[in-house]
């Protein structure tokens, strides 16, 4: 099952060039070598996104919804309100939607035509996000691109994807792991990984889980 909302962005939709990445490297280093760019300032911002206001943002979100009936009962209702609440808003987070994993359903969120992403709660994409395979194939075969990520859903499970837009950004609420029960949303937080808000992941129970960083596996 396939959710695409009407998409009316005024970027550019064509695929990212192979060599993005030097791309913006050149363009750093240009910036830089004219003194128009502080390269301090530019890691202190990366640094802000991805540790930052990045996943750890939405993590606190998800360990608060597992731990508060009221407050994830608000959060499906209008995620918007919800998430700001905990002071997390801004660009690229103004009209939100958590779509909640459960027992019968996995959500995964995409951006078909470009790479509309969370920023408030999940911080900078990642490059896989905005690669133009995962953008095409996770609605066409949502199960394959899954199990390359390590990701196996079962056939009795439905898998939902949700195709943001300009105007609306997803996350996905990941099931609460078995033995937490009694765990406080401190003690939750840390096991949150950015993958499993995104859908492309889930999150393995603690005795499984092992330390290290919120881009696939817990801190």
């Amino acid at each position: 099952m396939s959710k695409h909302p009407d998409h009316s962005h005024s970027h550019d939709h064509g695929p990212l060039p192979d060599d993005l990445e030097l791309r913006v490297e050149s363009i750093e280093s240009l910036l830089v070598d004219k003194n128009l760019v502080d390269p301090a300032a530019l890691d202190a911002l990366v640094d802000t996104y991805q540790n930052h206001i990045g996943p750890r943002n939405g993590a606190a979100v998800v360990a608060r919804a597992w731990s508060e009936p009221a407050f994830l009962a608000r959060l499906l209702d209008d995620a918007t309100a919800a998430i700001s609440e905990m002071g997390f808003s801004g660009g690229q987070g103004e009209d939100m939607i958590v779509v909640e994993n459960t027992d019968g359903i996995h959500n995964i969120i995409v951006c078909t035509l470009c790479s509309c992403y969370p920023w408030p709660v999940l911080g900078l994409p990642p490059a896989w996000y905005k690669a133009a395979p995962y953008r095409a194939r996770i609605v066409r075969e949502p199960r394959a691109v899954l199990a390359e990520f390590g990701l196996t859903v079962p056939e009795t499970k439905e898998v939902r994807v949700w195709d943001s837009s300009a105007e609306i950004r997803y996350m996905v609420l990941p099931q609460r792991p078995a033995g937490t029960e009694g765990w406080t949303a401190e003690q939750l937080a840390p096991l949150v990984t950015r993958d499993s808000m995104i859908g492309t992941g889930i999150i393995s129970p603690p005795a499984q889980a092992e330390r290290g960083d919120l881009n696939g596996a817990p801190l």
